[in-house]
């Protein structure tokens, strides 16, 4: 038996994710699929997701972390991260935990959860 987790993953293409109830939809379809992990592209996120100050990624981190489904942003971030030292600093501290990852790429996404 393995350790890998069900992963829900997410098409690029779709609706953005931008309130606490794109959230909960998100959320239960990976409880309809069994998923404890959701990826999500970038390309699926909210450009406000990276804006902290709006607080878009505070809420919807919240209702992933309520249900305690992990959730993986997944792609290139680097422009948003450039432009702030606060969400420099927030993706620096969720990369350290168990509940959100921020992943440039397959390889990183691998890494976390191998297939072997």
């Amino acid at each position: 038996m393995s350790d890998r987790p069900t992963v829900l993953r997410l098409p690029a293409e779709g609706p953005l994710v931008r309130t606490e109830q794109d959230a909960m939809d998100v959320i239960g379809d990976a409880f309809g699929h069994g998923a404890t992990w959701v990826v999500a592209p970038v390309e699926r996120l909210h450009p406000d997701f990276f804006v902290l100050r709006t607080r878009v990624a505070g809420g919807i981190v919240q209702k992933f972390v309520n249900y305690r489904v992990g959730l993986v942003v997944l792609g290139d971030i680097t422009g948003h991260v450039a432009a702030s030292d606060a969400l420099r600093d927030f993706v620096r501290e969720s990369n350290r935990g168990l509940q959100l990852w921020f992943l440039a790429d397959e390889s990183e996404l691998e890494a976390r959860f191998p297939t072997g």
